[in-house]
C-alpha cells in the first residue's frame, strides 16, 4: 500500500472546523483516520466516488490545549500510512494551510474546558450510598469483586443478595463478607432473576442512593466518590455509569470491544491513570448499564424500580429504566474517570447472555421506537469521542507521563518547600506517591507538581484583599482536589490553616495524613 495511490489535501481551519479532502481510488482505500497528537480521534470510511471532503468540527480541545496538531493516516496499513502531513493549528484562530511539519512532542492532557464539575455540597451531606450486588453462582468473580469493593470504599454500605446460587462455594464467600459491620447478606429463598434482585436491594437500601454493581466487576481507588462527583454536577443527572474494559457501549478506548488494559499496569493503576487523566467532560447517553451504575434515590423515587415483569433476569431493565428517567426529565452520563473491570457473562454465559439481550431489545423497541437510533448518535458525540481519545491516548503514553514509573496516587501537601524538614518529607513520600506542593508565594497560592527533584507550577490563584477573596481561594482549591485527582493530604502549617485545608478535602471525602 502506497500514499501515492491517493491524493489527500489540507482545505481549511477557521478556528473550529477542519476540512480536508481525498481523492483516488477510494473503494482500495481503508478506513482514513484523523490523528490528534499522533493518537487516532475519529474514524472516517471510504467510498468508492473518485473525491471525497470532510470536514469535523471541534467545539472545545480534547487534550485541554489551544495548541491542536492534527495527521491523517491509515492506521490499518502495516506500517501505519500517513496522507497528509502534520497541521499545527490553535483553537478560536483561523490558520493558513500548512506546509511539511516536523514531529512535534504533545503537552500532558490538561483540564477541558468547563471542568472540574463539582457537587454544590459536600458529599457528606448528600444522600448516603449503598452498593447493591446481585449474586448468581461463580464464586471467584463473586470473591474478587466483595475484595475489591472493602478496599476501595470501605465506608460504603454493601448490600449482597445471593440469588438461590447453586455453587456451595458462594454460602461461605458471603459468610466472611457478612463479618464486616457495613456489609449486609440477604439470601432469597428461589431464584428471582436479576431484575427481582435489584428491587430487593434497592428497597433494602432506604433512603440512600444506589450503585447497581455485577458480581463479576472489580473497582478501583475512588471509583464511588468519582461517580457520586459525577452524579450531583447537575440536579438533573439521574445515572451516571463507570466505563469499562468490557461493558459495550461503555467500553473504553474501543466501542463494543473487550479493550484490556495495559499489561504493563494493575486495575487500580489503570483506574488511577484514567482517574488522573480521562478529564471530566462526561458524555451523555438514552441508557446506563447495570454492571456499575449510580442512581440518585430521587430519580427513584420519581420513577419507581426496575421493570421486574418485562425483564425479569435483566438485559434491558437499565435501559428501560433510564429511557423512564428521561421521560421524567433526567439525564444518564458516562463517568469516564472511572474504569470498573467487567468479566462479563461470567454468571449467564454467553449464549444465554446473547437470548436474553435479544428478547430485552424487543421490549425496548416496541416501548421506545426511537431509542436505538438515539443511542447510536450518542455514541459518536464529540464529548464522547474525546473520552475515548483520552483513554487511547493514556494507555499508548504518548507524552511520556508513566513512561518512568505506573500511576501512583496523588498527595497534596501544603507547606514551604524550603523547609528542611518538608524537602526530607517530600523525598520518603514520594518514592510511593505522586506528590503535588500547595505554596504560598506571597500575593498568589501556587499549586506545583513535583517531578524528580523540581517542581512545576501547575496553576495559581491570586490571594487579594476583597472580601470574596477567601471564597475564590476555596473554590479554586476545591477544582484543584477534584481536578488533579488527589487521593490524600497531608498539612505541615499552623493548626487553623491544616484544619482549612483537611476541610476543604473532606467534603470530596479525601483524607487527611
Amino acid at each position: 500500500m502506497d500514499a501515492a495511490q491517493w491524493r489527500a489535501e489540507w482545505q481549511g481551519w477557521n478556528g473550529s472546523v477542519l476540512r480536508w479532502h481525498v481523492a483516488g481510488d477510494l473503494a482500495g482505500l481503508p478506513a482514513t483516520e484523523l490523528t490528534l497528537d499522533g493518537v487516532a480521534f475519529a474514524r472516517f470510511p471510504a467510498t468508492g466516488a473518485g473525491e471525497q471532503a470532510f470536514e469535523f468540527e471541534f467545539p472545545f480541545s480534547p487534550s485541554g490545549h489551544d495548541e491542536l496538531r492534527f495527521g491523517l493516516a491509515v492506521t490499518a496499513a502495516e506500517p501505519t500510512l500517513d496522507l497528509l502531513p502534520g497541521w499545527e493549528v490553535r483553537l478560536g484562530a483561523p490558520a493558513a494551510l500548512p506546509a511539511v511539519s516536523s514531529p512535534a512532542t504533545p503537552q500532558r492532557l490538561a483540564a477541558l474546558a468547563g471542568t472540574p464539575r463539582r457537587p454544590a455540597a459536600p458529599l457528606a451531606a448528600l444522600p448516603r450510598v449503598s452498593i447493591v450486588v446481585p449474586i448468581f453462582n461463580s464464586a471467584q468473580s463473586v470473591r474478587n469483586c466483595i475484595a475489591s469493593v472493602l478496599r476501595h470504599s470501605p465506608n460504603a454500605r454493601l448490600i449482597l443478595i445471593d440469588d438461590a446460587s447453586t455453587d456451595a462455594r458462594i454460602a461461605p464467600i458471603l459468610d466472611e463478607a457478612a463479618k464486616q459491620r457495613q456489609v449486609l447478606v440477604v439470601r432469597n429463598e428461589r431464584n428471582r432473576g436479576y431484575t427481582g434482585s435489584v428491587n430487593i436491594g434497592m428497597r433494602l437500601a432506604g433512603g440512600d442512593d444506589v450503585v447497581l454493581l455485577n458480581s463479576d466487576t472489580v473497582v478501583g481507588p475512588r471509583w464511588l466518590a468519582a461517580l457520586k462527583i459525577a452524579a450531583y454536577g447537575a440536579d438533573d443527572i439521574g445515572t451516571v455509569t463507570a466505563a469499562s474494559d468490557n461493558a459495550g457501549a461503555f467500553s473504553v478506548p474501543e466501542l463494543e470491544r473487550h479493550c484490556p488494559i495495559p499489561a504493563r499496569w494493575t486495575l487500580a493503576q489503570a483506574q488511577r491513570a484514567v482517574l488522573q487523566q480521562a478529564g471530566t467532560r462526561y458524555p451523555q447517553l438514552p441508557t446506563g448499564n447495570g454492571f456499575c451504575m449510580y442512581i440518585k434515590r430521587v430519580l427513584i423515587a420519581r420513577i419507581g424500580p426496575m421493570d421486574e415483569a418485562a425483564f425479569p433476569q435483566g438485559y434491558g431493565e437499565e435501559n428501560d429504566f433510564c429511557q423512564r428517567g428521561e421521560r421524567a426529565g433526567y439525564r444518564n452520563l458516562i463517568a469516564g474517570n472511572v474504569l470498573v473491570h467487567h468479566e462479563r457473562s461470567a454468571s449467564f454465559g454467553a449464549e444465554r447472555r446473547a437470548a436474553l439481550g435479544a428478547q430485552g431489545m424487543a421490549v425496548l423497541r416496541e416501548r421506545y421506537p426511537d431509542y436505538e437510533n438515539a443511542v447510536g448518535a450518542a455514541l459518536w458525540s464529540f464529548e464522547r469521542r474525546v473520552l475515548d481519545w483520552r483513554v487511547r491516548r493514556i494507555y499508548a503514553d504518548a507524552d511520556t507521563t508513566y513512561a518512568t514509573q505506573p500511576p501512583k496516587p496523588r498527595l497534596l501537601l501544603a507547606a514551604d518547600p524550603q523547609d528542611a524538614a518538608t524537602a526530607k518529607l517530600l523525598a520518603t513520600l514520594s518514592r510511593n506517591q505522586e506528590c503535588f506542593l500547595l505554596r504560598n508565594d506571597g500575593d498568589r497560592v501556587g499549586l506545583y507538581r513535583l517531578e524528580g527533584a523540581t517542581f512545576h507550577l501547575q496553576d495559581s490563584v491570586e490571594l487579594g484583599r476583597d472580601a470574596a477573596a477567601l471564597a475564590r481561594v476555596e473554590a479554586r482549591l476545591r477544582d484543584w482536589l477534584v481536578g488533579y485527582a488527589i487521593e490524600s493530604v497531608h498539612a505541615r502549617g499552623s493548626a487553623a490553616s491544616d484544619e482549612w485545608l483537611a476541610t476543604l478535602a473532606a467534603e470530596f471525602e479525601i483524607p487527611t495524613l
